[in-house]
């Protein structure tokens, strides 16, 4: 019985001395990471099945407290660049940046680990559109306005410190032109992968 009471005693010690990266009104945390960007599998266009693979990318996230445990977040990052592919042929490249607002909710204010959820708003920019194997056909993509939800837990390092994983799914849809013909919507519409360290100001 003594030994029951003195391991409940240690573990309480454990978890009361772990680090917790408290949400306060005021805070800033400012995220560095690497994102994966997995886009949905494709859409029908007037010329076929047309889908963009996955890309890699650094990200930065800054997110002010407006309340405790309340956060807006805007999400950037370095442009991510996909390969297009129609019926499984390579038909060009394109890049985006996909900058996101959102607003976040932390469910704990005083723990090691902290989930939060939230949603927002994004706006996608694309450019440097090229084509492949189209016989010099130009490609245009629109921006796009979407809604992007978000959900996460952050892992403190220390009372200033955590690592995040966090996931995204971001509602992005472009209208597309080749050679000056309209051909219909791709929807991309992408799930994102994130890793960040998070610092707190």
């Amino acid at each position: 019985m003594k030994h029951i009471t003195a391991l409940t005693l240690a573990a309480l010690m454990a978890s009361t001395a772990a680090p917790a990266l408290a949400q306060e009104q005021g805070d800033i945390l400012l995220g560095l990471g690497l994102g994966w960007i997995e886009p949905d599998s494709g859409s029908n266009t007037l010329v076929g099945k047309v889908d963009a693979d996955g890309a890699l990318s650094p990200t930065i996230t800054i997110e002010y407290f407006v309340a405790d445990r309340v956060g807006i977040e805007l999400l950037a990052s370095w442009p991510f660049k996909h390969d297009l592919n129609l019926a499984g042929g390579d038909i060009g490249e394109t890049k985006h940046l996909p900058p996101t607002l959102s607003l976040q909710y932390y469910f704990t204010n005083n723990s090691s680990i902290t989930p939060f959820i939230g949603a927002g708003i994004n706006y996608t920019y694309f450019f440097d559109e090229k084509t492949n194997n189209l016989g010099g056909a130009s490609l245009d993509l629109d921006d796009s306005w979407g809604l992007a939800l978000h959900a996460g837990a952050d892992f403190a390092l220390s009372e200033k410190s955590a690592l995040r994983a966090d996931v995204r799914y971001i509602d992005i849809e472009t209208e597309a032109t080749v050679g000056g013909t309209n051909i219909g919507d791709v929807d991309i519409s992408p799930w994102v992968f994130n890793i960040a360290y998070v610092m707190k100001f």
